[in-house]
């Protein structure tokens, strides 16, 4: 059995680029112990000053796209560029065991090797969309330890996208071409939320519908209205299997970042994240308390019972729960 590392202990690790100490703390604050989350919440506010100096990048990407091959050979390509960057991965879970489906450190294999990276495979559990409770906590503690980008790959469902384009910086929306209207079965909300729409898979007989695919969203891009922070979503190509396009990709990141930077808009909506981050904890903290209030655990089964039996309306046995904490 570990021993248990105090907080100093923690800090101390993280903050000297500790990949294990950096590991075990991230256990740390996605456990549900009760002694954990005062330790953890410990750590967390003692590392906050070392933290938020990184450019957090959400990817997402249709079903097939490939979203860890092109985080391997995008991570591969930021490394050699000196900068230390980590991947948090978040698998779907089993809804039984809450592990993860699949193993990114498999699949990202040659990038998990570099010294300069850092791989984070993180059950989703029963979290909105897919995404990690303690995402935003896990990019905190990967600052804190000198990581100066940050990955956040989605499951890609649901609605992922958008709780992680409230945690990133830059969204980076991955899409193939040649499946046949491209443009078909693509969410607006998802497009309007991209920063920049990369075509996957431009390689061999790819190429040219790559290249049709790009004129198609950059017309489409057009039509949308002006976003809040002027800034015209390019579309660009790579392939992952080739190496090619990954450096412009990461030169429209590092453009997008000091142009941000200039005009405010990066701080501004670092503080809007803060925000939100504060009101989803007040919703989740709120939902445990009323789920581990003991009155409510007793009468669940029988208030479930009846709205199963349709004797009583969805709507009413939520009020007669809620009758027993007001």
């Amino acid at each position: 059995m570990q021993k248990r590392l105090s907080a100093n202990e923690y800090i101390k690790g993280i903050l000297a680029g500790d990949r294990i100490i950096l590991s075990r703390a991230i256990t740390l604050i996605e456990s549900q112990l009760a002694q954990d989350k005062s330790l953890a919440q410990e750590v967390l506010e003692k590392i906050l000053p070392f933290s938020g100096k990184s450019i957090r990048i959400g990817i997402t990407g249709v079903p097939g796209v490939g979203k860890s091959t092109f985080i391997e050979a995008f991570g591969k390509n930021i490394t050699t560029q000196h900068k230390k960057i980590a991947v948090l991965a978040i698998d779907p879970s089993s809804q039984r065991t809450s592990g993860s489906i699949m193993g990114d450190k498999t699949r990202m294999e040659e990038l998990s090797h570099e010294s300069n990276a850092y791989i984070r495979p993180s059950p989703s559990g029963n979290s909105l969309g897919g995404v990690a409770n303690k995402t935003r906590e896990t990019i905190l503690l990967c600052e804190a330890a000198g990581f100066e980008v940050i990955i956040v790959e989605t499951v890609g469902v649901g609605q992922s996208e958008t709780v992680v384009k409230g945690m990133v910086d830059f969204f980076l929306l991955l899409m193939l071409s040649g499946a046949g209207d491209e443009l078909q079965g693509i969410k607006r909300g998802i497009m309007e939320m991209a920063d920049v729409v990369v075509i996957t898979k431009t390689d061999g007989d790819n190429v040219q519908k790559a290249k049709n695919a790009r004129m198609e969203y950059v017309h489409a891009l057009h039509l949308y209205p002006p976003t809040p922070n002027k800034w015209y979503p390019p579309v660009l190509t790579c392939s992952a299997l080739e190496k090619t396009g990954l450096t412009e990709i990461w030169e429209i990141v590092l453009e997008f970042s000091s142009k941000m930077q200039e005009n405010g808009f990066w701080k501004n909506n670092r503080q809007e994240q803060s925000l939100a981050w504060m009101y989803s904890y007040i919703r989740q903290s709120l939902e445990s308390k009323f789920f581990d209030n003991q009155s409510i655990k007793k009468i669940i089964p029988t208030i479930e019972e009846k709205v199963l039996s349709g004797e009583l309306l969805p709507i009413q046995g939520a009020k007669a729960l809620f009758s027993l904490i007001e």
